[in-house]
């Protein structure tokens, strides 16, 4: 039987891998666990593995060697590798690039792994568009961290144990924000950029979970991770903080050093995102772009798609190409006559390209006709994020002139995943069959 695992755990012993492989299994990342480097090595080489967490504690003092190896054995893949153990800011980041502290929730474990992983897929990203857009005379700046120590938002009362773990975190460096209520905390977070948040669940619990909730459902305070400062007697459990978007639980019972050390990580962790993120935007401002749309014009997709598809190989990660053609219906059509659906176009594309993920390349391909390509996405993936994009888009109204009832628009969505040994263009060709066929029916 084939196995298909997805995450590598590297303990030891069971303490604390058991409990946390049969979460992840549950909950669909697929893992296997290895009891030394000789084995962990060598599952890298059978099983296409996407992150690798390791139990330090059991791992000893070679398991910063051991994350290096890992590492180096999945090259050019990036190989996101977790530590779980106390984290220590002297830690070598790139060795590990997270520390958790132990015991590992599996649902917190996901969420990490889920955000590391398209991380790594970015920075592969990035790397590509380099080498397309220096063959087409453009140099694209390298990815920087923000200067400055890290930036704190503390939200909730000002309770002891809670002004006690601000206090921590102005010792290690960071810049810490108090906000007293949700109303004021999403007024930060929309006013400032912050690199972690601190929740107090105090008397008020089901507010702290609100706020969390509230972040997650908003795509520009989506990554952020925020930790929850739980009280020991608390009916908010520690799988219900996690699934509602929690990034960390702590306790006053811990020390406020050692949970002031967990929010640097978590701001470490999440600065270094924010600028690959930071630096596959700046694209857009190349002069290459679609004048009209700001996405990638067709030659320069196409380019860009041949380098993908080799990359995906020599990675040996899925990648996806999507079709987007502009459906006809009634009310198209009349706004076509009219001038008006040339006049929304921009507006569309502009939407699509603000709707993907940062690591993903959308591009137009025709007047009403756009593409996207996925790496490291499999086919049903894809499908899924190519009719979010359009059931966002067909929530729109777009002008159709005065008096008139505007219109919306609809796609016809064609999706192939590149096999092994098929070029980029039969595959983009595959993807815009299947929307004439959409089209057709």
């Amino acid at each position: 039987m084939t196995v298909q695992a997805r995450i590598l755990i590297v303990a030891r012993d069971d303490a604390l891998a058991g409990p946390l492989a049969e979460g992840l299994d549950r909950l669909g990342w697929r893992t296997i666990t290895a009891r030394g480097p000789y084995a962990a090595l060598a599952a890298l080489g059978d099983l296409q593995i996407e992150a690798a967490i390791v139990d330090t504690a059991s791992g000893g003092a070679d398991a910063l060697t051991l994350a290096r190896r890992l590492k180096a054995a999945c090259a050019p893949r990036r190989l996101p590798v977790i530590a779980i153990g106390d984290p220590d800011p002297q830690l070598d980041s790139f060795a590990f690039d997270l520390t958790l502290a132990p015991p590992l929730h599996p649902a917190q474990a996901v969420l990490r792994l889920e955000s590391l992983v398209r991380m790594a897929i970015a920075e592969e990203e990035f790397e590509l568009r380099l080498e397309t857009f220096a063959d087409k005379g453009r140099r694209l700046d390298l990815p920087e961290n923000s200067p400055g120590p890290y930036r704190v938002l503390a939200v909730g009362e000002p309770a002891p144990q809670f002004l006690a773990l601000s206090n921590a975190l102005s010792r290690s460096g960071a810049d810490v924000v108090g906000a007293f209520t949700a109303f004021t905390a999403f007024d930060y977070l929309h006013e400032r950029a912050f690199d972690s948040v601190v929740l107090w669940a105090g008397d008020n619990q089901a507010e702290a979970l609100s706020i969390a909730a509230g972040m997650r459902r908003n795509t520009r305070l989506y990554h952020i991770p925020a930790l929850l400062y739980l009280q020991a007697d608390s009916y908010v459990t520690t799988s219900e903080a996690f699934h509602r978007g929690v990034s960390d639980v702590a306790s006053p019972e811990t020390p406020e050093t050692e949970t002031a050390k967990r929010v640097i990580e978590l701001a470490r962790s999440y600065r270094r995102q924010s600028a690959i993120r930071r630096a596959l935007e700046k694209a857009r401002s190349s002069g290459l772009m679609d004048a009209a749309t700001g996405l990638f014009t067709r030659d320069l997709f196409a380019a860009h798609l041949v380098r993908l598809t080799s990359a995906a190989r020599t990675r040996n990660r899925p990648l996806s190409v999507c079709v987007l053609r502009l459906a006809e219906r009634p009310g198209v059509s009349t706004a076509r006559v009219g001038g008006w659906l040339d006049r929304a176009i921009p507006q569309i594309g502009s939407m699509v390209g603000r709707l993907v993920r940062a690591e993903d390349t959308a591009a137009r391909l025709g007047p009403e006709v756009f593409a996207l390509a996925l790496p490291g996405t499999p086919q049903g993936a894809a499908r899924s994020a190519a009719e979010r994009i359009a059931a966002v888009i067909a929530c729109t109204a777009f002008e159709a002139g005065e008096g008139k009832t505007p219109f919306t628009v609809d796609f016809d969505i064609g999706v192939a995943q590149i096999d092994r040994g098929e070029n980029a263009a039969a595959a983009l060709e595959r993807a815009a069959a299947r929307a004439l066929q959409r089209e057709a029916g």
